[in-house]
């Protein structure tokens, strides 16, 4: 085989194998890939939409309703979380229907830019040996006595409506404020 043929069968094999390596990624097993979750989230840019859809406002302990990092302003913030309560007690993950939507303010309104994936631990380990995982990624775990008074959860952040330096996956965004 000729130096050109070579090189152009090794320029194939890694296009096909990239395309490969970026279906799995996108699509990160069962429970659909991020384009599912954003075209299904799609709807919920507005908030009387999701309010409709039975998500309420989340607020921690002491009232907080814009999650922020406390001490540490470069990890950025999450936003304003609105919660279907339901989903995160049903100890099921599925792409298109996120248990939280988060928004951030922006110019007096409230801006779509992540959803998040919540579970229970209780609730899922009583059915699974590992913890959950969507889009390729394992859920982070946060254990009892969080700023919430939830009992330990699993949870997942998708920044899919607004960039996020640190990482789609990353909890924290740094291009996120709360007043």
């Amino acid at each position: 085989m000729n130096g050109r043929r070579s090189f152009a069968l090794v320029v194939a094999i890694a296009v096909v194998g990239a395309t490969i390596a970026l279906a799995a990624y996108a699509s990160g097993g069962a429970g659909g890939s991020t384009g599912d979750a954003s075209r299904a989230t799609l709807k919920y840019h507005s908030l009387a939409t999701a309010k409709a859809a039975g998500y309420g406002l989340l607020k921690d302990k002491k009232g907080v309703s814009c999650i922020a990092m406390d001490g540490m302003p470069a990890m950025g913030a999450m936003g304003i979380h609105y919660v279907k309560k339901a989903l995160v007690g049903d100890a099921v993950i599925n792409a298109s229907t996120p248990e939280a939507l988060v928004y951030e303010p922006s110019g007096g309104k409230l801006q779509l830019v992540a959803v998040e994936y919540v579970v229970l631990k209780s609730a899922w380990d009583a059915h699974h040996s590992a913890a959950p995982q969507l889009f390729g990624q394992t859920f982070n775990f946060t254990p009892a006595g969080n700023r919430f008074g939830l009992p330990p959860y699993y949870s997942l952040h998708a920044w899919l409506w607004k960039y996020n330096p640190s990482g789609v996956f990353s909890m924290w965004n740094p291009t996120v404020t709360c007043p």
